[in-house]
């Protein structure tokens, strides 16, 4: 048997890094794919900036959170699973927006499209809990094409 066919078992490709360190030279660096969360927690921090830019005080007092899933059963309407919770705010907790990361992934067919449906869901909670309108939020906005 040959050394290159003991290196890639079962077809499944090589195993191990190519190069190890070493001190006669800069070792390559691999161009790595952002984590999905990483991706989401860029495209919320996005949105906010995005947001704050145009409306800063519809931010104030409204804290912006990420949950995998949603946990309360009083959140779902119908049989579809809810995107994002907006949360009004108590006398011991500013008000919360909440937004679910797997069911946005699910839905967004792009890293494009889950930050435009990421901002879009932002904007509507935001919207629902400080009673402002959407176009205040994002005079911008997207146009339907976009995702």
């Amino acid at each position: 048997m040959s050394r290159s066919r003991r290196r890639d078992r079962h077809s499944r490709g090589l195993r191990g890094p190519l190069a190890l360190p070493n001190d006669l030279g800069p070792t390559a660096r691999l161009n790595r794919t952002r984590s999905r969360e990483a991706l989401f927690t860029e495209a919320v921090a996005a949105s906010a900036a995005r947001i704050s830019r145009h409306c800063p005080e519809a931010l104030t007092g409204v804290e912006l959170g990420i949950e995998e899933v949603p946990h309360l059963p009083t959140a779902w309407s119908g049989n579809q699973v809810p995107l994002a919770a907006a949360v009004e705010a108590t006398e011991d907790r500013p008000a919360r927006v909440v937004v679910y990361r797997r069911p946005l992934e699910h839905r967004a067919h792009s890293a494009r499209g889950l930050r435009i449906l990421v901002h879009r869901t932002i904007v509507e909670q935001l919207a629902a809990l400080t009673g402002l309108m959407r176009e205040t939020l994002d005079p911008e906005g997207y146009a339907d094409g976009d995702g």
